[in-house]
């Protein structure tokens, strides 16, 4: 691996999202690849699974800042209003 498996959980928060990406995705190529040892394989798999973590709230945590311009229908200054999903 490319060293990612020794870093500490610390290092985590300092992880951007692309850098987090990057790095499960590399995570995955080796896994993919089966020429890692078990043992090391399941290390790269639990650093895997916190990336995914980080990834899935960096994420969250976008979705929540975006904001939608609401254009008002009878002419007027735009305003916005918090995202909001369908769900």
């Amino acid at each position: 691996m490319n060293g990612s498996e020794t870093r500490p959980q610390t290092d985590l928060n300092a992880l951007s999202f692309e850098q987090a990406l990057s790095e499960l995705e590399a995570i995955v190529e080796q896994l993919e690849g089966g020429a890692v040892s078990l043992d090391k394989a399941i290390d790269a798999y639990s650093r895997g699974m916190v990336l995914k973590q980080h990834c899935q709230a960096r994420l969250e945590e976008a979705r929540l800042k975006v904001e939608q311009i609401k254009l008002p229908e009878t002419g007027g200054q735009p305003s916005t209003q918090p995202f909001q999903t369908d769900q």
